[in-house]
């Protein structure tokens, strides 16, 4: 299912506009940009963000920060609902937030402040205890420690490509001699230019996208067992090893998540 709405609020003379919607399981907002920036909390539901720059993974209870004008696709993994601020450049600029996409947590401040946000009217006064609260809102979002739920993607083409292949088939089996060989590149240009591009080594890229993909799906309802199986891990302890060592929580954590949301 594709959505071609974007918020109806880009011109209101207010530094920041809160709303909350639901969405259908597999909804896509198709590629597009806001006039403001966007913070996305998923209060219910997983949401999964792609940009020219990589994908990015927002689990139940954290949200993502999307720069104005920055491109982006959004996709509902399972039945959402999501607490957007939108935030004016001016007003994103002066609290200091990044211009490149990024998922952070929420604290229960954090939230709270959202919940009383989006039943604000759009044109509230700012002089009020309302533009108080929009002021804090800013400041809480600017203090909220950002999380690693992003895979980049290289600039090269030949080596986008054959990354969103591995996004759309994730598995921790996928070899780099493949990787390689499917751009058309030698294991040491391969390497060289993978870890340039991107920051980071094909294994602990590959592992990424992998961890992501199992969020995604833990956050759906499906067994610990099955996700590890069918990422190509060799048994459910090895997944959940490589989930603890990289994210700092078992994989359960996440499906315990889920049941409180």
């Amino acid at each position: 299912m594709r959505n071609t709405l974007v918020d109806p609020f880009e011109n209101i003379p207010r530094s920041v506009v809160a709303i909350a919607n639901d969405y259908p399981a597999g909804l896509t907002f198709p590629a597009h940009t806001h006039r403001r920036a966007q913070f996305a909390f998923a209060a219910r539901g997983t949401i999964s963000v792609a940009t020219p720059e990589g994908r990015w993974l927002v689990p139940p209870q954290r949200a993502c920060w999307v720069p104005a004008g920055l491109p982006h696709e959004m996709t509902m993994s399972g039945p959402v609902t999501m607490l957007n601020a939108f935030v004016s450049p001016t007003e994103a600029n002066a609290a200091r937030m990044p211009a490149h996409c990024c998922v952070y947590g929420v604290s229960t401040l954090l939230k709270q402040l959202l919940e009383e946000a989006v039943g604000l009217p759009a044109m509230y006064d700012v002089d009020s205890r309302a533009g108080k609260l929009m002021d804090l809102l800013v400041a809480e979002i600017a203090s909220m420690p950002s999380l690693s739920l992003n895979a980049p993607l290289p600039s090269d083409p030949r080596l986008a490509r054959a990354c969103r292949k591995l996004f759309d088939a994730p598995s921790i089996a996928k070899k780099l001699d493949s990787m390689a060989a499917e751009v058309g590149m030698s294991r040491r240009t391969f390497t060289r230019l993978f870890r340039v591009q991107t920051g980071v080594s094909f294994a602990e890229w590959r592992q990424q996208v992998c961890l992501l993909a199992a969020i995604e799906r833990l956050s759906r309802g499906q067994p610990v067992t099955v996700v590890a199986l069918d990422l190509g891990y060799a048994s459910p302890s090895a997944f959940a090893s490589a989930f603890r060592r990289v994210l700092g929580k078992a994989p359960t954590h996440y499906l315990e998540l889920r049941a409180t949301t």
